[in-house]
């Protein structure tokens, strides 16, 4: 049978992929009171199929025939009534199964969001962040295509076409063998029509995914395309990946325009030979067939209404698995930071010990090597060095965001691995060079959504600071609308802010990155002032950029391709004559070079 047919044909495809069915139909588990009922309804519904074909036979061979106009009436109604039924059993039918694929969706949703904000930051360097877009938004909507167009709605046509099938053998299995010769001319557009819109859709969900990562990309750096004039050149770009789609859709649209067509042509050829079959066995017996031919015309159409759409329901299911296989590749993702450590600590001196420290963010391409040296509680030691010299690399493994190679890092004696990563990050304040904020309030920003930190003590911590006047000096002041990363504001303005963020913590550890290079002299003077206050009597690590800023500091580390090469008061360096004295004596000369072009 037709049906089987399918069953069997889908298998080839989905066999290979039923792991991943089964995992997706375990988020429907604590909905599977919905699902069964959606599976019962669907059971219902290709039952009452083949009733109204069955009763409309009835009407025309009995009542029709004979002028029973009461009966008629009484059938009539009846007819009205099971049509009520089926309108309403297929509309309830309907929103289970949507809803139900809602419902897995926005659990699956959470899973994947939860799961991408946890992954190492090295996935985030190898990984567009538009690829990471697709899964969590394009592709689990596709999950809800397999509950509201997928699978249920696939047992329901499936089994549809069933009681359609035997009630058409049962009623004249001749008539239903001669009805059915076209079949295969169906069964076969149907087999090319699935594979083609399957190679499109594939083609359609990859383009989605280049298209969602180019454009992200691209609109964050707009201000670099227009700055260098290159809008021709990336719309060009665009245009070649946008055409990619467009040609993945035409594909599957032109499937769509053959097949439906000769879904049509081969009903007509049923119907043709039901009249055909019919008329010459009415001429020969000359008993009526009026009945029957009415009644499998019927039939006929309840067979194709699912068949015209069962072949794309295989479809939305296949390409359904396949967004569940991209999904759960991110679920199943291993390089996640997984909690090691169980040490939790209220407070801490903030002695930082580094140990014959090794790293690569790629293969045996080392950015920092056999670095060591410790740092005492409440010192503050600046870490200087040209661009690549690993600076930014030192904060990101005291901080955890990447996993530590080769060595050993201490915060008060203890391996960094052994603390709970939320305890090692409250400790330890960070105030980046490059400062993100998100579309929203100062407030918000500064909080980031934490119910625990109220406005008043945002303000206290302005206020310890000096910054407070300069948030109220904003529209709105504290309230003030902050646009998607911090466009509205300045550099020096969103540097300010995330000190803020810094000391609302008290951490006993804090790390800045110094760059007062591209601001305005005022908004400098107030960085300088904030961190002044912020480093006294807390262990502080300062990427410097202007050596001039970090003469006081305690200590000074000179890193140069990785390297720890000098260490030691500005003083100190100064009389060695060595890397840190030739980096001050360039960047003193570029500053009275500066001076005298003033």
């Amino acid at each position: 049978m037709c049906f089987i047919w399918f069953a069997l044909n889908a298998e080839k495809k989905i066999t290979f992929n039923l792991g991943i069915l089964k995992r997706i139909l375990r988020f429907a588990a604590p909905y599977r009171k919905t699902f069964w009922i959606s599976v019962g309804l669907a059971i219902l519904l290709a039952v009452v199929t083949p009733i109204r074909p069955l009763l409309i036979q009835i009407t025309v061979d009995q009542y029709i025939s004979r002028s029973l106009v009461q009966m008629l009436l009484f059938i009539t109604f009846i007819q009205l009534l099971l049509i009520a039924a089926e309108t309403f059993i297929r509309f309830y039918f309907t929103y289970l199964t949507a809803s139900l694929g809602q419902s897995v969706v926005k659990d699956l949703r959470l899973q994947v969001y939860k799961k991408i904000i946890r992954l190492q930051t090295a996935q985030f360097d190898k990984t567009p962040v538009g690829t990471l877009t697709t899964r969590t938004i394009n592709d689990v909507e596709s999950i809800h295509d397999i509950f509201s167009d997928g699978l249920v709605p696939i047992i329901a046509d499936l089994l549809s076409i069933f009681f359609v099938l035997t009630y058409m053998f049962w009623a004249n299995w001749k008539l239903t063998l001669i009805s059915l010769i076209p079949f295969p001319f169906l069964l076969i557009a149907t087999y090319y029509f699935k594979e083609s819109v399957n190679r499109s859709f594939y083609k359609v969900r990859n383009a989605v995914a280049q298209l969602n990562a180019f454009v992200q990309e691209h609109l964050t750096g707009l201000n670099v395309i227009q700055a260098f004039t290159a809008e021709n050149n990336e719309f060009e770009k665009f245009k070649k990946i946008n055409k990619a789609h467009r040609q993945a859709n035409i594909k599957a649209l032109f499937a769509y325009s053959v097949f439906f067509p000769i879904v049509e042509i081969v009903l007509a050829l049923s119907i043709g030979l039901i009249v055909w079959w019919t008329s010459g066995d009415a001429l020969r017996t000359q008993v009526s067939q009026q009945g029957i031919v009415i009644s499998f015309i019927l039939c006929l159409n309840l067979l194709f209404r699912p068949l015209r759409i069962l072949a794309d329901k295989f479809n939305v299911l296949q390409m359904g698995i396949i967004a569940g296989e991209r999904i759960f590749q991110v679920l199943d993702n291993p390089d996640t930071e997984a909690e090691q450590g169980k040490i939790v600590k209220n407070s801490i001196e903030g002695k930082i010990e580094f140990q014959n420290v090794w790293f690569a963010y790629r293969n045996n391409h080392y950015v920092l090597k056999n670095v060591s040296f410790n740092v005492n509680p409440g010192e503050t030691v600046a870490i200087v060095g040209h661009t690549g010299s690993g600076k930014s690399t030192l904060i990101h493994l005291l901080n955890r965001l990447y996993p530590l190679e080769q060595g050993v890092i201490k915060l008060d004696g203890i391996p960094i691995q052994e603390y709970k990563t939320e305890c090692l990050r409250r400790h330890i304040g960070v105030v980046l060079q490059d400062v993100f904020l998100f579309s929203g309030s100062v407030l918000d920003n500064i909080t980031l959504h934490n119910p625990e930190i109220t406005e008043e003590q945002v303000k206290e911590a302005a206020r310890l600071i000096d910054i407070h006047d300069f948030i109220m000096k904003l529209p709105g002041g504290y309230h003030y609308h902050v646009k998607e990363r911090g466009a509205t504001l300045s550099l020096g303005q969103r540097q300010l802010i995330s000190f803020i963020r810094a000391v609302l913590y008290q951490p006993s550890v804090l790390v800045l990155d110094e760059a007062t290079s591209s601001v305005d002299p005022e908004t400098e003077k107030l960085i300088q002032l904030a961190t002044e206050k912020l480093i006294k009597n807390r262990t502080s690590l300062i990427i410097a950029h202007r050596l001039s800023t970090i003469q006081k500091a305690d200590r000074i580390l000179v890193l140069d391709k990785g390297e720890l090469i000098e260490s030691g008061t500005h003083e100190q360096l100064i009389k060695l004559n060595g890397h840190y004295a030739s980096l001050y004596e360039t960047q003193f000369r570029k500053q009275i070079s500066l001076a005298q072009q003033a």
